[in-house]
């Protein structure tokens, strides 16, 4: 091909007529995207919004087309410019040469639309992409959020012409897509390979919209009708943000790659993705050119590979056959279930543990679950809670957040802690109001704590399916997952009928009994058979494995109030616990046993009250009946006492000896007294003087000075020798002495 003004001046023309093409399909889509909507409220015509957002993608190529225009017509007048100075003079009039260089002025243009405006342009495109996408986005960011005055999503009231619409430009821009390709084959017309890349991303997109179409005009659901365009306009705008990063690296690489003398810079906006779609006849060339690279030599011209070429679509219908066959066997393993269904209906029975067979793929499909698989479901916001870590109530370091689990509970107090003490009972009835005082609560909110109060809770269910039960577990909801949720709807909906029961049980327990469950009734039991009974009543097919609680304490940093009610409980257990051993000790002691010692402190005070009254009544003389139910008690209590073998029966046994023991000598002393009564009758004198004789010489034996006191001295002599015992061995007396 020859390379001159004419050739430019038909790219120029192609160009021009891209240009008028892609500003037409653009007003069309719009034009049509915001005439064609819904009726609104008041009777005034919405916005087809996927049209209008389409439209917005073929705007911004008319960026493209205008610069190659622009960039063609340099190009004729580069070569026009080039004929003049070939065919005209190179000397003039006084013999002086042209300055050639700078004279062509058309020249020094062109190299400065390539270096520059092609350049600009090419920013300037991928800034109007990046900026119609982010609209898009926040657009649907916006919308989402209820009462807003930016409208909402709408589709047209036509998609019979939306769909014509869609197609019809979707094959209109792809033709004129391959045609200039094709030029684009050709180095002059190289640069049209951009306007083939806008023109085939055209087509892309009209086509998007047309399938979109039609899958809203196949589905049943009223609600669901505008998901599938929600998508596609979501797609379109990620699609420009592809297009406006790729021409931000074209533009990017280009300032880094070496210029060869004679080549045609290609501008940034040629998307080497798009241009591959818009001449797909050159992706089999690079695939053959890749091949014959890999094995070293043309095997794309040999025999087997033009057998391969010529057979590939008798294997590709053998390969579609076998994999359709493959579709008609279904291996279950042992932990798993599976069902048939049938266009949508479950046909069979639940398969488990072997293979099952059925009907090719789209008739027949197969659902197969792993029913001994226990799934954790968590009941809202958990915190990740490692092995390490250790969980306190009262730290510093607690991070106060709103983004948790929050439960009502009751705030009185319905078990006492440890004995049923009148002390241990008021503590925990006061509980609430000493942490609503601590807090400092207004009276509002005082009495508001006296009745509820908050726990914050981590809880995690593990569930299974029921064995057998995978029809109801299928049958109760479907999987359909959300944009921004991580959950299925079944999971929603379990969860759902699990924060329902976790709800109720919280709301009738106290706070004492949420922190500190009893023994015999763990809090997690008592959730788990609540939970189960709930997806029993709902046909759920689900069978609770067990409920966990990772994280349970009051709600922010107010763990360490409950740490000091708990320690002051601790000190009132403890100091009632060393009385009461205290008092056991003592009771041990004085009767043997604190059960003996309560009925005899019970019969002693039977005992003082028949006292009294008899003691009212006059004595034992005035009714003898009380009087002898007192002594029987009386006898009775002593009898318990004694039987104890205490201190209290040593006490009283050793007082009864004691008795004895003075009763005895009383009545040895009578008997003596009673025994001399003879000698006394007989000389009364000389009975006196005797027994005064004897009392002196008991009371003067072991006195050394010696005083006599006689009655009468006259009447009685004395003979005394006075004389001192010897205490021991006296050697004195086995001495002699010198006078001796």
């Amino acid at each position: 091909m020859r390379i001159d003004h004419h050739a430019y001046q038909r790219a120029t023309g192609v160009a021009a007529a891209g240009l008028f093409v892609q500003i037409a399909i653009a007003l069309l889509l719009l034009v049509f995207g915001k005439t064609t909507g819904p009726a609104g409220a008041d009777g005034a015509s919405l916005s087809d919004s996927a049209t209008v957002i389409a439209s917005s993608w073929a705007f911004a190529g008319t960026i493209v087309w205008l610069g190659l225009v622009l960039l063609f017509h340099q190009h004729r007048l580069e070569r026009l410019e080039a004929l003049e100075f070939e065919a005209g003079p190179r000397v003039d009039d006084e013999g002086r040469l042209f300055a050639t260089d700078e004279a062509r002025v058309a020249r020094r243009r062109l190299e400065l639309m390539h270096s520059v405006l092609m350049p600009v342009m090419s920013l300037a495109y991928a800034a109007l992409l990046v900026g119609f996408a982010w609209g898009v986005i926040w657009w649907f960011g916006v919308i989402q959020r209820s009462g807003t005055d930016y409208g909402d999503f709408t589709v047209t009231a036509h998609p019979g012409w939306q769909l014509a619409v869609a197609f019809g430009a979707a094959l209109v821009c792809f033709i004129f897509s391959r045609f200039v390709a094709g030029m684009a084959l050709q180095k002059a017309w190289a640069n049209l390979r951009g306007g083939a890349a806008v023109m085939v991303g055209n087509a892309l997109v009209a086509a998007a919209i047309g399938v979109g179409t039609v899958f809203r005009m196949l589905e049943e659901d009223p609600a669901k009708t505008d998901t599938v365009l929600r998508g596609v306009a979501w797609g379109l705008a990620v699609f420009m943000i592809a297009v406006a990063a790729e021409t931000v690296l074209n533009f990017l690489l280009n300032l880094y790659r070496p210029r060869r003398p004679g080549e045609v810079p290609r501008p940034a906006f040629d998307s080497r993705i798009l241009s591959l779609l818009a001449a797909p006849d050159s992706i089999v060339r690079s695939i053959n050119e890749a091949v014959n690279y890999q094995f070293g030599f043309d095997i794309t011209s040999s025999w087997g590979y033009q057998l391969l070429l010529r057979n590939f679509v008798r294997l590709l219908s053998v390969g579609a056959v076998v994999v359709l066959a493959l579709t008609t066997l279904v291996v279950v393993q042992p932990q798993e279930q599976a069902l048939r269904l049938r266009f949508g209906k479950v046909v069979g029975d639940v398969y488990q543990g072997g293979p099952m067979a059925k009907m090719p793929w789209p008739i027949d499909e197969a659902i197969v679950e792993d029913v001994n698989r226990v799934r954790d479901l968590p009941l809202g916001v958990v915190t990740p809670v490692t092995k390490d870590d250790v969980v306190v109530w009262g730290g510093e370091n607690i991070e106060v957040s709103t983004n948790t689990n929050l439960f009502l509970v009751g705030a009185s107090a319905r078990s006492a802690v440890g004995s049923s003490s009148s002390s241990s009972s008021s503590l925990l009835s006061e509980a609430p109001r000493a942490l609503g005082s601590m807090l400092g609560a207004s009276a509002a909110e005082q009495q508001a704590t006296d009745q509820f109060a908050l726990v914050e809770a981590d809880i995690v269910l593990q569930y299974r399916v029921r064995d057998g039960a995978l029809p109801r577990y299928l049958g109760f909801s479907n999987d359909a997952r959300s944009r921004r949720d991580q959950s299925d709807m079944r999971e929603r909906a379990l969860k759902a009928i699990a924060m329902r029961e976790v709800t109720r049980v919280m709301s009738t327990r106290s706070l004492d009994e949420v922190l500190s469950p009893p023994v015999d009734a763990p809090f997690v039991d008592v959730l788990a058979r609540r939970i189960q009974a709930a997806f029993d009543a709902a046909e759920c097919g689900v069978e609770v494995v067990g409920v966990s609680v990772p994280r349970l304490r009051p709600p922010g940093t107010e763990g360490g109030k409950f740490e000091e009610l708990s320690i002051a409980r601790q000190n009132s257990r403890r100091q009632l616990e060393a009385e009461q051993s205290t008092v056991s000790t003592a009771l041990s002691m004085l009767v043997g046993d604190p059960v003996r010692a309560e009925e005899i402190v019970r019969g002693i005070g039977e005992l003082s009250a028949l006292e009294r009254e008899l003691s009212a009544k006059g004595g034992a003389e005035s009714d003898a009946e009380l009087a002898g139910r007192v002594a029987a008690l009386q006898a009775r209590l002593e009898q318990m006492v004694i039987e104890s073998r205490a201190q209290v029966a040593s006490v009283i046994s050793g007082a009864r000896a004691n008795r004895w023991n003075t009763l005895m000598d009383a009545q040895t002393i009578a008997q003596e007294v009673l025994g001399q009564s003879a000698a006394w009758n007989v000389d009364p004198e000389l009975y006196r003087t005797r027994k005064t004789m004897q009392a002196l010489g008991e009371a003067l034996s072991l006195v050394r000075v010696k005083y006599i006191l006689l009655p009468d001295n006259e009447r009685i002599s004395v003979d005394i020798e006075m004389q001192e015992p010897t205490t021991g061995l006296n050697i004195g007396d086995y001495l002699e002495t010198k006078e001796e």
